[in-house]
């Protein structure tokens, strides 16, 4: 009897410094956290292609943290420095990606700020990068004999185009494209930003 009551206490005291180092103590140190100089919060569309980013399972191919120099070459692929816990002040749920099946999209508002070109990729991405692995999306576009007024027409390259059609973004693929260029991560960081 004794020794269960050993190691129950054993097992308790154990999960309590389990608890306090990885939960208790990054909480403490993370506490006061402000938002570096240069990030905005997000607009109305952004947090609507937010959403539909994570409708559509972007986070399960695509981080959003790049390594520092030190630990991967994500600098040298263009993928901008790596983040600060600053950087995630205004992402709730975060959406940091547990794998990288395609590119990290820290900053990919800045590598690809073309609308056009996020349309189009997202519409099939093979037009834009061959041998691409990410799915086509076209449930986000409508195909059109014609365009009407206000509508965002899509231009692909034209093996990919439809024959006597038009494609049209819809809002869900505007929102989308709208969120992706919002991740412009490009402004400077103070020194010793992640942790004081």
């Amino acid at each position: 009897m004794e020794s269960e009551y050993k190691l129950l206490s054993g097992a308790m005291v154990t999960l309590a410094l389990a608890t306090a180092t990885l939960v208790v103590v990054p909480y403490m140190q993370l506490s006061d956290v402000q938002p570096p100089e240069g990030l905005k919060p997000y607009t109305e569309a952004q947090l609507r292609g937010r959403q539909v980013y994570i409708a559509n399972g972007c986070v399960y191919c695509h981080s959003q943290q790049p390594r520092s120099q030190s630990q991967a070459p994500d600098f040298q692929r263009g993928w901008g420095r790596a983040p600060v816990a600053g950087d995630y002040y205004y992402d709730h749920p975060h959406l940091l990606g547990t794998m990288r099946t395609g590119p990290d999209l820290f900053n990919i508002g800045a590598r690809q700020p073309s609308v056009d070109w996020n349309l189009g990729h997202l519409y099939e991405p093979r037009a834009y990068v061959p041998g691409s692995t990410m799915p086509a999306f076209p449930f986000l576009f409508k195909l059109k004999d014609k365009a009407d007024p206000g509508d965002k027409v899509v231009n692909v390259p034209p093996s990919y185009a439809p024959s006597g059609q038009v494609i049209v973004a819809s809002q869900e693929a505007l929102d989308l494209v709208e969120y992706l260029i919002g991740l412009d991560h490009t402004y400077p960081i103070k020194p010793n930003a992640v942790l004081r």
